[in-house]
């Protein structure tokens, strides 16, 4: 069986089970187109069609059952043939980028822009969820690329290289009393309402094993998502804020004051993709604008482990 044979079937009921017409279709002879249809026969062992003479007038109950296998196949194999076409065309298509908030509105925007001039052509879609729904989108195919700083290393479907690393800052209002210092240590923390991520975002983890570490209970008075809302209730005099220190804009956060400190550790954000996942060259494009550094033969063997 293969593929002619199945065209064949397709184009001679299409051609109301005229062989010359059907031939002529798909540019071969009418004795080629005879000879197919008898070979197919006889290694099914079933009529396919029913005949008078020599000429074909309809389909048996098999042939029947076969075509509507036939359309699919041949539907299937047009796919597979648009997909190659399609991921030929190295500067159009889509990206779907899955990553946090903090990622999408503080660490992306330059490289999106970057991105977006190199292939205008791209549909470049932003997907902001938590680090587990993005390794769920990953795995799921829903995403080409996730960037978080937990869950994506954990997960042995995917293959991750490192974007960048960062520490925590406390922020605070201008005029709180912590804002005099140059250096805060967690004891001065436990003395304060604190605002910071929820759990499972932005290092949460990371701060939570500082405390602790250290025996000290810290009064986690509100958590939220995103930088953005930490903020703004801290604005509000609500609590003393920890957050990325990418999060903090000197000119939009002029209310506020930064604070850096290095007792919460280092952090590290990553890019990950699926394993077997087929991602196209501008998808690879997209990583080397985050982290030039990244050895992207070497996230490709990855991304594609021997058997």
């Amino acid at each position: 069986m293969n593929f002619q044979q199945l065209r064949i079937i397709r184009e001679t009921v299409r051609q109301n089970y005229n062989l010359t017409e059907a031939s002529a279709a798909l540019y071969t002879s009418q004795s080629g187109v005879s000879k197919h249809i008898k070979d197919l026969e006889d290694e099914l062992g079933v009529q396919l069609f029913i005949r008078k003479g020599k000429r074909l007038l309809g389909l048996t109950e098999p042939g029947q059952a076969l075509l509507n296998i036939v359309e699919r196949m041949l539907v299937d194999a047009d796919n597979i043939k648009r997909l190659a076409d399609d991921f030929n065309r190295v500067d159009e298509g889509t990206l779907t980028i899955a990553t946090t908030h903090t990622q999408a509105r503080y660490v992306l925007p330059p490289i999106v822009s970057q991105f977006k001039k190199l292939f205008p052509k791209v549909h470049l879609i932003l997907q902001q969820a938590s680090p587990t729904e993005i390794t769920e989108m990953l795995l799921q195919g829903e995403a080409d690329i996730g960037i978080a700083t937990e869950s994506l290393t954990a997960e042995e479907m995917l293959a991750s290289t490192p974007y960048y690393q960062w520490e925590h800052s406390v922020i605070t209002p201008k005029d709180h009393p912590l804002a005099q210092q140059d250096q805060i240590s967690l004891a001065d923390l436990s003395g304060y309402p604190l605002i910071t991520y929820h759990g499972g975002f932005t290092g949460r983890s990371k701060i939570d094993k500082a405390f602790d570490d250290a025996g000290i209970e810290a009064d986690i008075v509100m958590a939220a998502l995103d930088a953005d809302v930490i903020k703004t209730y801290v604005e509000l005099g609500m609590g003393v804020g920890i957050v990325n220190s990418l999060a903090y804009d000197a000119e939009r956060d002029h209310r506020l004051k930064q604070i850096n400190t290095d007792i919460f550790g280092v952090n590290t954000t990553w890019i990950a993709v699926r394993k077997g996942h087929l991602l196209r060259g501008y998808g690879y494009d997209f990583i080397s604008l985050c982290s030039p550094t990244t050895d992207i033969k070497a996230l490709k063997k990855a991304a594609y482990p021997e058997e």
